[in-house]
């Protein structure tokens, strides 16, 4: 278990620099890097395009409101948190997500999200979403939102955590002879927690989007928990 909390790679004074920390910003250069290099290439500034036309419209089927604004936020998820997960699979480096406080920060930033976009739309009036169809319904409201950045929070925390249990788990009781299909595993897992959080932040900005712009029982029906 000691393998699965995040170490102190740097100590400075009191203040310990976790591998978390070391491993999220050298591969925040690294993603910001190859983002720059790829930009400068004609074919590749091409293909980069393709996709993101792929990606807008595949995200447009998903919800009713304009989602050309979300597209650079959700698309950066994907990217970050598919490094992330993967990182892993590299010797000595641990997933930065298996830390609780990097899927916390994650999951503050989809919260924050929502809610500007939301206030984009109708400025204050958006607040109103918080004491409909009663004032006396505000602190559920907000227990609810909390609640909801809690669950976004651990869902990928928990999910990575658990894997890498489960393959010490393995590993510990087959030794080495099942290293690749783990780490097909692993990937496959990476993928789909990505894309999972990336689909979840885009649901609920495009909710709040949709009650700010009209606050009405039928804009809040299919609306997440």
């Amino acid at each position: 278990m000691d393998a699965l909390t995040p170490q102190v790679w740097i100590q400075v004074g009191p203040l310990g620099i976790t591998e978390t920390v070391v491993v999220t910003a050298g591969l925040t250069v690294l993603l910001v890097g190859f983002g720059r290099v790829f930009t400068q290439i004609g074919w590749a500034r091409d293909a980069l395009e393709v996709i993101y036309e792929m990606v807008e419209g595949m995200l447009q089927e998903m919800v009713s409101v304009d989602v050309k604004p979300l597209v650079p936020l959700i698309l950066t998820q994907w990217v970050f948190i598919l490094a992330a997960n993967l990182v892993g699979l590299l010797p000595i480096v641990a997933s930065p997500t298996r830390d609780l406080s990097l899927t916390a920060a994650l999951a503050v930033i989809a919260f924050g999200a929502a809610h500007v976009y939301g206030f984009r739309a109708q400025g204050f009036a958006y607040l109103r979403y918080y004491i409909q169809p009663n004032p006396i319904m505000l602190p559920f409201n907000l227990v609810g939102e909390l609640s909801r950045t809690l669950a976004l929070a651990l869902r990928l925390f928990g999910n990575m955590v658990s894997g890498e249990i489960i393959a010490a788990i393995v590993v510990s009781l087959a030794g080495l002879l099942l290293p690749i299909p783990l780490m097909l595993l692993d990937v496959l897992t990476s993928v789909v927690q990505a894309y999972i959080f990336g689909v979840l932040t885009l649901v609920f900005t495009a909710s709040a989007m949709q009650v700010a712009t009209k606050s009405t029982p039928d804009t809040l029906q299919g609306s997440p928990p």
